[in-house]
């Protein structure tokens, strides 16, 4: 990505600069290469994690620095 400096937490009500990209995906309804990602700050990230986790959606988690354009 070339820039984080908009990038915010995708947590409800969360306006803290993302740090992480959460990269998942709904297998009901994407191909298994497709990948969306919400964003995450330090504090919601694993939070965020287990709520995907828990549905069988989380492929991986990077930081947001890391993202590629390709990326959701």
């Amino acid at each position: 990505m070339s820039t984080t400096d908009d990038l915010l937490c995708s947590a409800r009500g969360c306006r803290a600069d993302a740090a992480w990209g959460l990269r998942w995906n709904n297998p009901a309804l994407h191909t298994a290469d497709r990948r969306k990602v919400w964003l995450a700050c330090d504090d919601h990230r694993a939070h965020l994690e287990q709520f995907l986790g828990a549905r069988g959606f989380h492929r991986d988690t990077v930081a947001v620095a890391d993202l590629e354009p390709s990326d959701g």
